[in-house]
């Protein structure tokens, strides 16, 4: 098969990044992966690139001759370009059954998961509207004006987010007042090939009040017309309660730099998840959906049960959510978190909970593992990449009656969970949640008994 060849065929299933894919019978048998095109599609496409090591290719969706009825109309403007919400022609109850197949179907075909139950997806309330933060990329577009965005798949060009329909409206209205007052004070986007220009990204928080924390990540502290463009932020936006600058001038990928300072208001903002208060600096993780995030937390302590006499261990803590959502419960939690500043946050909740059975520790997750002895609960809430098998080997030698495991990533989940399985813990429930709409994203919670 040749780059440019027009191919026709019917799409069976998804791929793990939401695209279509469907096999061209000739001249050789060929997997061709379509971004927007959906299962059970008649379409006709045309070849990008195909794998020199195995019978796949990639192409551009063009005809569809036999549309699937899940097909809707896409709400975002930037659908399509932005990378992001890459299952918004998908229509959300389609993508969340798809989802909780795709888990069952890999649950399936592992040898020691084989015929672990899984659970009905868990949806989100909300289909649009509920992401409660932006990391947007400053640059300007083909007019000169400056735009906030994200960039496009495999490219650093920056696609115009403006009018997203995914975050929070509090967080598309910050966003349209930071562009503007921006724009109106010629403050210049960083230009990544030129070393040029000062801004590089505006991060946006918002809670469930409407509130909105903005930290202007910039290449340098100098920041001309600094006071007047935060005044007149404030003035256009008045639920803006912190404007924050982090100062990156690494030439690097990483969006934030080691250095901030608090331009205006608070340098954190408070949210909620479920009856828990959390206290959340700009730099710190926090569940993108905090309604789902507060469902997966109720189904931890509902499958944990715990008491008064236990003790928990809360692994990549965060801010403590987790930790104290089930403190109330038990007689002591540990969180263990190696972001420091997340640490900070946790025990400013903390006190904001009046609770005074929740300690928080800084560091190596392994390094902290091994000093604690024994724990009742263990609890799991890696990022993306899981946990590394000494983690695992730590958490089984405190010897928990259970583990409850949530993932951000089902393939790295249960890589952990036949690890698990050889130290004598069974995987009894995995319950997907859809914590994030119209992505190819799934989080999922394996409850662990020994």
């Amino acid at each position: 098969m040749k780059v440019g060849a027009k191919v026709r065929f019917i799409v069976r299933d998804l791929d793990s990044q939401g695209a279509g894919v469907g096999t061209v019978a000739e001249p050789i048998a060929l997997d061709v992966h379509v971004p927007g095109a959906l299962p059970g599609e008649e379409i006709s496409a045309h070849i990008d690139s195909v794998s020199t090591h195995r019978p796949v290719a990639w192409a551009t969706l063009g005809t569809i001759h036999r549309p699937s009825v899940e097909r809707v109309a896409p709400v975002c403007p930037a659908h399509g370009r932005c990378g992001g919400c890459v299952l918004q022609h998908y229509n959300v109850d389609a993508q969340a059954r798809w989802k909780e197949a795709r888990l069952r179907h890999d649950v399936a075909r592992n040898p020691i998961l084989a015929g672990t139950p899984v659970s009905v997806i868990v949806s989100s309330p909300r289909a649009l509207g509920y992401r409660n933060n932006a990391k947007l990329v400053a640059a300007r577009n083909d007019s000169g004006r400056l735009v906030l965005g994200a960039y496009a798949p495999r490219t650093h060009r920056v696609v115009d987010l403006a009018g997203c329909a995914i975050t929070e409206p509090a967080i598309e209205q910050a966003a349209t007042a930071v562009r503007d007052v921006l724009q109106a004070h010629g403050i210049q986007p960083y230009d990544e090939k030129r070393l040029t220009g000062l801004l590089r990204y505006v991060i946006l928080r918002a809670n469930a009040t409407g509130q909105v924390l903005v930290t202007l990540v910039t290449s340098g502290d100098a920041f001309p017309c600094r006071d007047l463009v935060v005044q007149s932020l404030v003035a256009r936006a008045p639920n803006v309660i912190g404007v924050v600058q982090n100062v990156n001038p690494s030439r690097g990928n990483e969006i934030f730099g080691s250095f901030e300072h608090t331009l205006h208001g608070e340098p954190t903002i408070e949210d909620r998840i479920g009856d828990v208060r959390l206290r959340i600096s700009s730099r710190a993780f926090f569940q993108a959906n905090r309604d789902v995030a507060n469902a997966a937390y109720q189904a931890i302590t509902a499958a944990t049960r715990p008491g008064p006499t236990d003790r928990i261990v809360d692994a990549y803590a965060g801010v403590g959510g987790i930790a104290l959502t089930l403190a109330p419960l038990a007689e002591v939690v540990i969180g263990i978190e190696e972001h420091v500043g997340a640490v900070g946050d946790a025990e400013a909740s903390a006190v904001l909970n009046v609770t005074k059975n929740a300690r928080f520790v800084a560091g190596d997750v392994v390094e902290h593992l091994g000093e604690l002895g024994h724990a009742d609960i263990v609890i799991l809430n890696p990022p993306r990449k899981g946990c590394a098998p000494e983690v695992l080997q730590q958490a089984v030698a405190l010897g928990p009656r259970v583990i409850a495991y949530l993932s951000c990533a089902p393939d790295t989940l249960l890589r952990d969970l036949a690890i698990l399985a050889a130290s004598n813990y069974r995987t009894t429930e995995i319950r997907p949640f859809d914590m994030l709409p119209h992505t190819s994203h799934l989080e999922a919670l394996a409850i662990l008994g020994r």
